[in-house]
């Protein structure tokens, strides 16, 4: 699943770019707003349309569709994904803690005392004889 997250995240990515571009290609619309209407474009056409839109606006109307499924597709798949993770990390987690032994109270526990050693001398060295290491 995780290797499908991101081959779809790659191609959310490219499409993002492509979209981009695609909106800085296209032409703006000279007979939008109140130039339009005064040369007798109808009050329709200005808000939908005239409904031939050229090749690039068709390309970005597909591309934006494509956008906003990959956006809702990796959400679900990644929110999937994330709940997966959690149930099994949960469960090795409880397993542990069922394989383990009882661990001991760390009020039981007795810690040497440190600071008596460190203000007194060092140990002599021992008086046996170390033996000579054998060459091989």
């Amino acid at each position: 699943m995780l290797i499908a997250l991101y081959i779809l995240t790659f191609f959310l990515v490219l499409n993002c770019l492509f979209l981009g571009l695609l909106i800085l290609m296209q032409l703006p619309k000279k007979d939008a707003g109140m130039s339009g209407a005064a040369f007798g474009g109808g009050a329709v056409d200005a808000l939908i349309g005239s409904g031939s839109g050229n090749v690039l606006t068709k390309i970005t109307k597909y591309s934006a569709g494509a956008f906003f499924a990959l956006i809702i597709t990796l959400s679900l798949l990644h929110s999937n994904y994330a709940q997966r993770n959690v149930t099994a990390v949960s469960e090795q987690i409880e397993a542990q803690k069922k394989n383990s032994p009882q661990a001991v109270p760390a009020t039981s526990l007795q810690l040497p005392n440190l600071s008596a050693s460190t203000s007194a001398a060092p140990a002599a060295p021992t008086s046996q004889p170390v033996a000579p290491a054998q060459p091989h």
